[in-house]
């Protein structure tokens, strides 16, 4: 990898702290950090970048300090992955105008895109995700994208914000979006006409009550993405206090906790983004706290990710043929992870769930079965 120091800001979290501020098992005395001699981008499987730019939700912010208040607790924490190889980059530096930050942020993350890691972006507001969606498309590589975030931003404005990039995302041409989903909206924060835009794509979309209900059913969708974006507004604001424009109603903590654990474990996922935390916002750090609890989880499904077999090692899953509605098709469960997969009729398999598996059983057509199909047409 080319050397991208000058996109950095020249200080690192790390330097703040001695040595000795860190037990053997804490993560702080294992991520490698930018400014050390030991730093090799080759070395790492997940790359740490974070970017505290707030100028495309209010172009009067200043640059936030959150990404290193999300360290602060991070650092702390226990290091139980040690198979797993976490480098930190340290923080985007700001540029003069919001196009230099971004700018910046889109050839690290191409960097690290081309040299086959995994890029875990911090901090800043929610019109980052364009970026992490400008390497696919910079690569020319068809993205599947999942995000999570109370509302819906396809507002139609002259310059990209964090109320409008997903237009561009899902518009823009020429477009590389194979497929989209979107997580844990609410539906008095969404227009009707949105919801029917979005169906017309054939794009995915999950109200909140029936991602809480079933968030086991959010696992297949996150296995499918390759880039995921999480903004912490979709966390309630009892859990994520730093949500002064939140919502009572959300995601528990444990539930940002568990989709994130589901991207870690999905092996085409090589790009996520944890946007929307402001620190100036935060009682007693606990929205920091979360986050670093979110980073936590998404590591600890990487280490799930290693250990799955190929579908091609037959082997290794229990193999169940079902008919329902005048269709035969396969289910295979997984004997390492107990994930499932159900064969469509050009005999792929898509990455489903054990309900599905139930509404086949009950001679029923599982909904992710008719989507699959619709989007073949």
């Amino acid at each position: 990898m080319q050397d991208l120091s000058s996109f950095f800001e020249t200080n690192h979290f790390i330097e703040t702290h001695q040595a000795s501020s860190y037990q053997p098992l804490q993560w702080g005395a294992n991520i490698k950090c930018a400014t050390q001699r030991s730093f090799d981008w080759e070395d790492a499987d997940i790359v740490i970048v974070g970017c505290g730019e707030w100028r495309g939700a209010d172009n009067k912010a200043v640059y936030s300090n959150s990404p290193d208040v999300i360290r602060e607790h991070l650092y702390k924490m226990n290091y139980w992955h040690t198979g797993i190889k976490i480098a930190d980059a340290g923080n985007i530096r700001q540029g003069v105008t919001l196009g230099d930050t971004r700018a910046a942020l889109l050839t690290v993350l191409q960097e690290i895109h081309a040299a086959g890691k995994i890029a875990l972006v911090i901090g800043g507001s929610h019109d980052l995700t364009f970026q992490q969606y400008e390497v696919f498309k910079k690569a020319e590589e068809m993205v599947v994208a999942s995000v999570a975030d109370m509302l819906i931003d396809l507002d139609e404005t002259e310059e990209i914000t964090d109320r409008s990039y997903l237009m561009d995302m899902l518009t823009g041409t020429p477009n590389f979006m194979a497929h989209y989903s979107h997580i844990a909206f609410q539906s008095y924060y969404a227009h009707p006409r949105m919801l029917e835009t979005l169906d017309k794509l054939r794009f995915d979309f999950y109200r909140l009550g029936k991602v809480r209900e079933h968030i086991e059913d959010m696992e297949p969708v996150l296995r499918s993405t390759n880039l995921f974006s999480f903004d912490m507004s979709a966390v309630r604001f009892s859990d994520a206090p730093a949500n002064i424009n939140g919502s009572p109603n959300g995601l528990s903590g444990e539930e940002a906790c568990q989709l994130t654990r589901y991207a870690g474990m999905s092996l085409k996922l090589t790009s996520m983004g944890i946007f929307g935390y402001d620190d100036r916002d935060d009682t007693h750090d606990m929205t920091a706290r979360l986050i670093s609890q979110m980073i936590w989880y998404f590591v600890d499904g990487y280490l799930v990710r290693k250990t799955e077999a190929k579908l091609t090692e037959r082997d290794e899953f229990i193999i169940f043929n079902v008919a329902f509605t005048d269709n035969d098709t396969v289910f295979l469960k997984s004997k390492r992870t107990n994930r499932w997969w159900m064969k469509l009729p050009d005999h792929s398999f898509v990455p489903c769930s054990y309900n599905d598996y139930l509404v086949a059983s009950n001679d029923e057509i599982p909904e992710r079965w008719l989507r699959e199909q619709e989007r073949m047409l």
